[in-house]
């Protein structure tokens, strides 16, 4: 099989699969498994693939066939312009989540402690402190999305802590800012979702019990005992859920509670300060 009928016949089948993105997934799976890259390709397409190349490739292109994320077959994912190793046991950063990271840096200043709730695999802790001269933690209560953000940390050239905990249940100590993208999608639609989330990636990251709002509730209760006066709670929601959650902060006695929309004009972080 030559490197062009491989391309050719990988992205038919990625298509036939509902895979959206078939040729660019189809590029991207070729070159991790015959470690070549597009110039190398056009110059060498009519060339047979090596045994090893053809057997990594049909391996690559049958796993994503099944729907298994890319990311999590490539091992990584670009986020606030660092990559970042992901696997199934972390949720794969996406772009809308850049929002809760932006608004954090308007507030963050250096020498602050920051927090980073239910950190996953810390690309938010991280690209904020990548980008300011802070001190930051990350709690998660899963020990292998932890050991994710440290070699996160590690692979950034990162200084931080995570550590295990169910919400604030371990923490100890008064922040400047806490961050949180929590479990925010209701139980009952999780099975609406597209077979690469609701299938393969981590479940307790996903669910926000009844109305998805249930760890909302707990944070927004929880958080103010760890927030300094003047300090700001920044929590990712989903589109839909700006309202309710700005509700929240506001009957839980935060001041200046705001709701910041992402790229696509949906409601994507809330804020609030402690007063």
């Amino acid at each position: 099989m030559t490197y062009r009928e491989g391309l050719a016949a990988g992205e038919k089948i990625l298509g036939k699969a509902g895979i959206a993105d078939a040729k660019t997934d189809t590029w991207l799976l070729m070159e991790m498994a015959c470690k070549i890259d597009r110039n190398f390709y056009y110059m060498h397409m009519m060339e047979d693939m090596t045994e090893e190349q053809a057997k990594q490739y049909q391996l690559l292109i049958k796993k994503r066939a099944e729907r298994v994320p890319l990311q999590y077959i490539t091992g990584e994912q670009e986020f606030m312009g660092l990559t970042f190793t992901v696997n199934s046991s972390v949720l794969i950063p996406r772009q809308d989540t850049e929002t809760l990271v932006e608004e954090a840096l308007k507030a963050a200043k250096p020498g602050m402690n920051i927090l980073d709730m239910c950190t996953g695999s810390g690309c938010v802790l991280i690209s904020i402190l990548k980008n300011v001269d802070a001190k930051g933690i990350g709690y998660d209560i899963s020990k292998q999305a932890l050991n994710v953000a440290k070699e996160n940390a590690k692979r950034n050239h990162v200084v931080c802590e995570f550590e295990r905990s169910d919400l604030f249940e371990n923490v100890d100590g008064t922040y400047d800012i806490i961050v949180s993208n929590p479990p925010y999608i209701p139980t009952e639609v999780i099975h609406t979702l597209m077979p690469e989330v609701k299938e393969f990636e981590p479940m307790e990251a996903l669910d926000g019990m009844e109305d998805g709002l249930h760890f909302y509730r707990r944070i927004v209760r929880e958080a103010k005992e760890h927030l300094a006066k003047g300090g700001y709670l920044m929590l990712e929601i989903g589109h839909d859920q700006g309202a309710s959650v700005s509700e929240m902060l506001e009957y839980g006695g935060y001041a200046e509670v705001r709701v910041i929309k992402d790229l696509a004009r949906n409601d994507r972080v809330v804020i609030g300060k402690r007063v």
